[in-house]
C-alpha cells in the first residue's frame, strides 16, 4: 500500500513539525533526569483544555487555547521554582502534580455525557484528523520556540521551563498527550549516549520514521493512529537501541 499524501501528508507534516522540538527537549530533559515533566505538565493542559471547554470559554481560534496555556504556565512557573527549593523532592512533586490533574480531569467531565470521549481525544490525540491550517499554525509557533531555545533554553532554567510549556501546550491539542510523551522521550532514549549532532540526528531520524510508519499502517489496520505511533516509536527506540548494542559489542 503507497503513503497516501492526500490523507497522511498534513497529519506527518504536523508530527515532524513537533519532533523539531520536542526532540532537542527531550534531549534536555533526560539529561536533568526529570523524566515525567512532560507528561505532567501535557496533562494539566489537558486539564486546563477540558475546563476552558467545561465553562465555555471560547468555541474556536486561539482564544482556545488560552486555558491550557494558562494551566500550564501555572505548572512550569511551579516546577521552575520547586527546582530551586526543593530539588530532593522535585520527581515526587512532578508525579503528585500529574496525578491530581489526571484527576481533577476525570472530575471535571464526570457529569457530562460526552466528556469521556473528549478526554480519550486529549489523552490519544487526533493527529489523524489535523487540518492544514494546524499544520500552518503550529509551524509559525514551533519556528520562533526553537529559535528561542537555542538562544535561552539550554542554558537558562527559567526559560526551559516556559519555552517548555509552551511546546506542550502547541501539541496537546493535536497530537495528544501520550504522543507528546514518546515524542519527547523515546528519540531522546533512542540516542541516548550520543552527544551533539550524532544524537539529535538519530533522535530525529526515529521521530520522523516513527511518525511515518505509524500513519502509514494506521489506514490498513484501522487503529487509531496516535497510539499506533506511540507504539511504532517504542519498537524502533528499543530497535535501534539493541542495534547500537550489537554494533558496540563487535567492534
Amino acid at each position: 500500500m503507497n503513503f497516501d499524501w492526500g490523507v497522511l501528508g498534513a497529519p506527518l507534516a504536523a508530527g515532524l513539525i513537533v519532533s523539531a522540538m520536542h526532540v532537542p527537549l527531550g534531549r534536555r530533559v533526560l539529561e536533568r533526569g526529570i523524566i515525567f515533566i512532560d507528561l505532567t505538565i501535557a496533562q494539566v493542559a489537558a486539564l486546563g483544555a477540558v475546563l476552558g471547554e467545561l465553562w465555555h470559554f471560547s468555541e474556536s481560534g486561539w482564544a482556545s487555547h488560552l486555558p491550557d496555556a494558562i494551566a500550564a504556565f501555572v505548572a512550569a512557573g511551579l516546577l521552575a521554582w520547586t527546582a530551586k527549593r526543593l530539588p530532593d523532592v522535585q520527581e515526587a512533586i512532578i508525579g503528585t502534580l500529574y496525578v491530581v490533574a489526571a484527576s481533577a480531569a476525570v472530575l471535571a467531565v464526570a457529569h457530562n455525557p460526552h466528556g469521556g470521549e473528549h478526554l480519550e481525544e486529549l489523552l490519544s490525540g487526533q493527529i489523524l484528523w489535523v487540518a492544514q491550517g494546524e499544520v500552518i499554525a503550529a509551524g509559525l509557533v514551533f519556528a520562533p520556540l526553537l529559535a528561542a531555545w537555542a538562544l535561552w533554553g539550554r542554558t537558562r532554567e527559567v526559560a526551559f521551563y516556559f519555552l517548555f510549556a509552551i511546546a506542550v501546550v502547541a501539541s496537546v491539542r493535536v497530537i495528544g498527550v501520550f504522543l507528546v510523551f514518546a515524542t519527547l522521550i523515546l528519540p531522546a532514549l533512542a540516542a541516548h549516549g550520543l552527544s551533539g549532532r550524532r544524537g539529535l540526528a538519530l533522535g530525529y531520524a526515529v521521530a520522523a520514521t516513527g511518525y511515518g510508519l505509524g500513519l502509514w499502517l494506521s489506514v490498513p489496520l484501522d487503529l487509531p493512529a496516535g497510539p499506533l505511533i506511540v507504539c511504532t516509536l517504542a519498537a524502533l527506540t528499543l530497535g535501534t537501541a539493541l542495534s547500537r548494542k550489537f554494533l558496540k559489542a563487535s567492534r
